[in-house]
């Protein structure tokens, strides 16, 4: 994992070098280990390397091919490229042990039909010298991230949206994402950004400057790979033991953020029984006597393992962290949930530069109580009503919770009351600021209208994964972490989304396949888990302490608050009086609050 930056201008007028290099030590977190560049006349190419295969000098980037026709800027892990590079081996001649250079070949092998050669995830730009012109693609799900700025006159992109941002003296805020993120609790949905004339490239999608004019091409369509199969626990298993084997290919110390939740705790069985690495390091956040506290989960390891590291996020420290925190996230984030793994990965990087992640496991196994509502909604409309009637008495009696069904009857809504009713959701708006946007939103409907399970999956991926890969992206990456992620291998995405719903949701329990291919080998505490943590924080406390009660107070009485036109500032105050009578937990509005003031503070005003 590395950062990749990049200026090119269209009038051939020559770039500024130091642009270039203040883009690079902007994400000099990305890649301390080194760094270079390639600057002709009109463009110029940077990368910041966090070495991880093959250590050596000969990994340093940008890369060229033989004859100096193609160079390369590339972030991301291709972890097939062993397998890519003995299909190659008879034509090319191979310098290296990186999957960089691999990458230049295949490119000059297949063109662009390569990115369907390869397993992992990615970010690239490859210059071709003889035609002039720039091919740049990004992953099936958006796990690295590619932001842009284009104009008639240069094309600037970047690792993250600051390397771009800061060489601009003015910048402006996008108000109708900001009205999407406070009132849906939606990010990273479409192209666009929280900066106005700042997107990023959309996950599945490649890029051609040629003639500099810009154009983009979907080159993956998860619903095109999709066919009915069957799909047993034995599959499952061997799937996910093929995607782990492969991510474990690194040459430098690896671990794994251990939640305690099945994702991870599946992770860490198999790498114990299935590879015999017991001396794996484990890192993890715990709140003892919290409700957000899952340590007696994570302890089930305690016996197995040799190197298990934790950290005990508390209000104190997010004090002293949240600015930088939101500073490293660069956009607003929807939750303070984020900021456990933002410790976590700071745990991590004094042990280790790599670790393995359960992301992506709940969009495809139904990890969420809303996709009960979806699979609900499935089996009423294909008249299965006994099943229906079975999964809700199951639902009842495992989960003893209403969520499911009102799930389900939000679904039959039509749109004008599903608007309406997310808008009293997420309050404390500004009425102007609400009438004005309410009806320009963005948001896909099929994320509120799926007619089935796995309908309401494929809607996850296509729409609502990426701002979860992006924090992880970015925790890890602030702290020199190269996260992967064995669940969003393309193979086991494939094949899990194109099975049967009740391979995911059976008799009450989610992620049904996937608990069942591990029965033999996980906890068995875990294994019969139905509550869903995640990486989450206490914040409903951390809100109602002395040190935060005087910030929050500050923030929502001060003028630039109000000026700005986002909220309803007698409302924010009746709130969050209640929320420190302890009778209500605004901690997710409370959150916003300080987020947009200080994401303004530190790239707006």
């Amino acid at each position: 994992m590395c950062g990749i930056s990049g200026i090119i201008n269209f009038n051939n007028k020559p770039i500024c070098p130091e642009q270039l290099k203040s883009m690079m030590s902007t994400i000099k977190h990305r890649g301390p280990d080194s760094e270079g560049t390639y600057v002709d006349k009109n463009f110029g190419l940077g990368h910041v390397r966090l070495s991880i295969q093959d250590l050596s000098s000969a990994g340093n980037q940008p890369m060229f091919s033989d004859d100096e026709r193609y160079s390369i800027v590339f972030n991301g892990e291709i972890y097939n490229f062993i397998e890519i590079k003995e299909q190659l081996s008879s034509k090319y001649n191979f310098k290296t042990k990186t999957d960089t250079e691999v990458i230049l070949a295949a490119y000059i092998e297949w063109g662009e039909d390569c990115l369907d050669k390869f397993n992992g995830d990615w970010a690239f730009v490859i210059y071709d010298k003889f035609k002039h012109t720039f091919f740049g693609a990004r992953d099936r799900y958006g796990i690295k991230p590619f932001y842009y700025f284009m104009n008639d006159s240069q094309f600037i992109f970047a690792s993250e949206i600051k390397a771009i941002t800061q060489l601009f003296e003015t910048r402006e805020a996008n108000d109708k994402l900001i009205y999407e993120y406070l009132v849906y609790n939606r990010t990273d949905h479409s192209n666009e950004t929280f900066f106005k004339n700042i997107y990023k490239l959309q996950h599945g999608h490649s890029f051609k400057i040629e003639s500099n004019i810009f154009s983009i091409k979907k080159w993956y369509n998860l619903s095109e790979k999709l066919s009915p199969i069957e799909f047993s626990p034995l599959d499952y298993r061997r799937e996910i033991k093929s995607s782990i084997k492969l991510r474990l290919r690194s040459d430098v110390p690896l671990g794994v953020s251990l939640s305690g939740g099945i994702d991870s705790s599946a992770i860490t069985s198999i790498l114990i029984h299935d590879f015999k690495l017991k001396d794996i390091n484990t890192f993890s956040a715990i709140y003892k006597n919290q409700w957000a506290d899952e340590s007696e989960f994570i302890e089930e390891y305690s016996d197995a393992l040799e190197n298990m590291y934790f950290v005990s996020p508390n209000s104190n420290s997010f004090y002293d962290d949240f600015k930088k925190f939101i500073y490293a996230q660069g956009e607003p984030v929807s939750n303070i949930g984020p900021y456990a793994q933002y410790k976590v990965m700071e745990l991590a990087s004094k042990n280790v530069v790599v670790t393995l992640d359960g992301q992506g496991a709940d969009e495809q196994l139904a990890g969420y109580h809303y996709f009960f509502g979806g699979y609900f909604k499935e089996l009423v409309q294909t008249f299965k009503l006994m099943r229906l009637i079975k999964e809700m008495s199951c639902y009842i009696k495992m989960h003893r919770s209403s969520h499911a069904f009102k799930y389900l009857a939000f679904y039959f809504l039509p749109s004008i009351y599903k608007n309406k009713i997310g808008g009293k959701i997420y309050g404390s708006l500004n009425k102007n600021f609400q009438k004005f946007w309410e009806n320009k939103v963005t948001i896909n409907d099929d994320l509120y209208n799926p007619n089935s399970l796995n309908q309401s999956l494929l809607q996850h991926f296509e729409f609502k994964l990426e701002h979860l890969l992006k924090w992880d992206d970015l925790n890890s990456m602030n702290f020199s972490i190269e996260s992967r992620v064995p669940f969003l291998d393309h193979n086991l995405v494939e094949k899990t989304l194109s099975s049967s719903a009740s391979i995911k949701i059976k008799n009450g329990w989610t992620k049904h396949i996937l608990r069942d291919s591990v029965k033999d080998i996980l906890p068995d505490l875990i294994y019969k888990r139905v509550d869903k943590k995640g990486f989450s924080t206490p914040s409903d406390y951390w809100f109602r302490t002395p040190e935060f009660k005087e910030y929050i107070l500050d923030t929502i009485n001060s003028k630039d608050f109000s000026d700005r036109d986002y909220f309803d500032i007698a409302d924010c105050n009746k709130k969050y009086s209640s929320h420190l009578n302890n009778k209500v937990d605004i901690s997710k509005d409370i959150w916003k609050w300080i987020n947009i003031d200080v994401w303004f503070k530190q790239f707006i005003d």
